[in-house]
């Protein structure tokens, strides 16, 4: 019960304080002077009345939404029942910088509040001092510590400094910044400064170092104020690599220039096979010229060679340049070649052996590409027919000795010409008939209804011509490989059964369509061809020896059979099959 009644006192007392407190916006106002602003102190009741007490002005404003008596200063709010006492300043001056006072009157008392309000001043043009001193001429001497102090002062609020060496930060060692207040009539001002140093060296020569300040009042039509000096360094000559001219002419003057940097002006000396050539004087076909001021603690120094000579591009001219710092030597290097030699590849060759390489990269993989799918030149083959009586002579021998002058089949397909020995059409058609008749060639007929797309590669009812497995006549076969053992009745019977084949289509393994198919005029005169180069080796062929004649087993009848010389199949003329 106790720790109930401790919540609730203390919710009430929270409440009381929050009601008792005046809010303030903003805190702190900072401000160009001629600046308009609006200053508002917020109480969580009605108020009787607003008074606003501000610094520079001579007496107390008593503000209210009803009226308005100072000119320049009137009421801002939402009202005194609101609780809110406000003001707006339509100009304000440097002499109103300082704590703005809120008066509200509450059921009969007066709470208060204050606002900062800071009107900014521009500073005084930043100033450079010197903390290292450079000699009675200007200038420091290689390698001394370089110190300086920017200041910035009678700044409101205070400024902030940066520093850059030729328009680029300068990134030395600096000092904190050091804000250092003073009053002046009354007023508080602010004095900004800080320090840099480093050690010089002969970049820094002739350069501006700049300190700017940064502050409130800086605006697009003002910008940041700054203060420059110029740094002057004494050093000796500067090394560098050695030098190579080109392009120069044989039997003509050569004029050998390099350029050096110092400070101040060197002295040149010129040494060529052990002979020195001093400033402005001439030793035989030599001449050296007076160092020329470029600027910026540049000189060119000229040497002359008259009438060069092949020999006078393979020495070493060594130069020798000093001042009251210190002296350098230098070696040159002439030549009659345009250019220097290139030691790396430009631009143009490197951007040629990158795109050669990418269009071999691209060329590699499109053929994978290819091979892999089947595509382009690595598609579907189209029919190898041979053409020459050697090809076709060595296919019908090896076909003779594997089936050792059994019957023999040629079938041409779209993969090449494969023979098919008597086994292999025994194992389709049977190993024969009762009757013990010798074993014949037969084609199984296809039904109908029996999708034949995927063997042939094409629709049954397609009309489009598509090249078939077509057996030729065994009898062309039995000519090849010497067959002349059977009997005349025998090779009349297979020739009519043959004709008979290539007579009927569906027997000749073409595709049952009721389309009609047709070969090409080129492939019907490569099979003639072919038929025409079997028939005149037919002929030629001498007969074979007939085989020695065995003792028939007991019962059986003996029949001899008289080779006759086999006649040649008159091939359909038509080119519909």
């Amino acid at each position: 019960m106790s720790r109930i009644v401790f919540i609730c006192l203390a919710a009430i007392l929270t409440d009381a304080l929050t009601w008792a407190q005046v809010n303030v916006e903003p805190n702190t106002a900072l401000l160009n002077e001629g600046d308009r602003t609006e200053l508002l102190c917020r109480y969580g009741r009605s108020i009787n009345y607003c008074r606003i007490e501000i610094p520079g002005e001579q007496k107390v404003l008593n503000l209210s939404p009803e009226w308005s008596k100072t000119p320049g200063f009137t009421y801002f709010g939402a009202g005194l029942t609101a609780g809110q006492c406000g003001v707006s300043i339509e100009r304000v001056k440097a002499s109103n910088n300082g704590q703005v006072k809120c008066s509200l009157g509450v059921e009969g008392e007066e709470l208060s509040g204050t606002i900062d309000l800071v009107v900014a001043l521009r500073p005084q043009q930043p100033i450079i001092e010197l903390l290292s001193r450079p000699n009675r001429e200007g200038y420091f001497n290689e390698g001394t510590e370089f110190r300086a102090r920017c200041s910035v002062r009678d700044g409101r609020p205070p400024a902030n400094i940066s520093w850059y060496i030729d328009n680029m930060p300068a990134n030395k060692r600096t000092t904190p910044l050091e804000v250092m207040s003073s009053t002046n009539d009354n007023v508080e001002l602010s004095t900004s400064v800080q320090e840099i140093q480093w050690h010089l060296s002969p970049e820094d020569s002739n350069r501006k170092l700049v300190c700017r300040s940064h502050h409130q009042t800086d605006r697009e039509s003002v910008p940041p104020q700054e203060a420059a000096y110029i740094i002057n360094v004494r050093y000796a000559p500067v090394h560098q690599p050695d030098a190579a001219v080109y392009g120069l002419y044989l039997e003509h003057t050569a004029i050998v220039n390099i350029t050096i940097r110092a400070s101040p002006q060197p002295k040149i000396e010129w040494t060529i096979d052990g002979a020195i050539v001093g400033q402005g004087r001439t030793d035989g076909r030599y001449s050296a010229y007076e160092p020329q001021y470029l600027g910026n603690d540049e000189y060119n120094v000229t040497l002359a060679i008259a009438g060069l000579t092949l020999e006078d591009t393979t020495k070493i001219y060594n130069l020798r340049a000093s001042n009251e710092l210190g002296l350098t030597d230098y070696q040159v290097r002439i030549s009659s070649s345009s250019k220097p030699p290139s030691s790396s590849l430009d631009v143009a060759a490197i951007v040629g052996i990158v795109v050669a390489v990418a269009v071999l990269v691209l060329v590699v993989l499109l053929i994978v590409f290819a091979r892999a799918t089947g595509r382009w030149c690595f598609g579907g083959k189209s029919i190898k027919t041979p053409t020459n009586e050697t090809q076709i002579d060595k296919q019908l021998e090896l076909g003779a000795q594997q089936n050792h002058g059994q019957n023999v089949a040629l079938l041409e397909t779209p993969n090449g010409i494969t023979l098919l020995g008597a086994s292999k059409l025994r194992e389709v058609n049977g190993n024969g008939n009762g009757n013990g008749q010798q074993d014949r060639l037969s084609v199984e007929r296809r039904h109908h209804d029996e999708d034949d797309s995927f063997e042939y590669g094409t629709d049954r009812e397609s009309s489009v011509y598509n090249p078939t497995t077509r057996p030729l006549k065994s009898i062309l076969m039995s000519q090849a490989a010497g067959r002349n053992s059977r009997s005349s009745a025998t090779d009349k019977e297979d020739g009519n059964e043959n004709a008979d084949l290539l007579q009927k289509g569906n027997q000749l393994g073409i595709p049952e369509s009721r389309f009609s198919r047709w070969l090409p005029k080129d492939q019907r005169e490569l099979i003639e061809k072919q038929a025409m180069l079997l028939s005149g080796r037919g002929k030629s062929t001498a007969p074979a020896t007939p085989p020695k004649p065995q003792r028939p087993p007991m019962g059986t009848n003996t029949t001899v059979t008289t080779p006759t010389t086999p006649t040649t199949p008159k091939l359909p003329q038509e080119t519909e099959i």
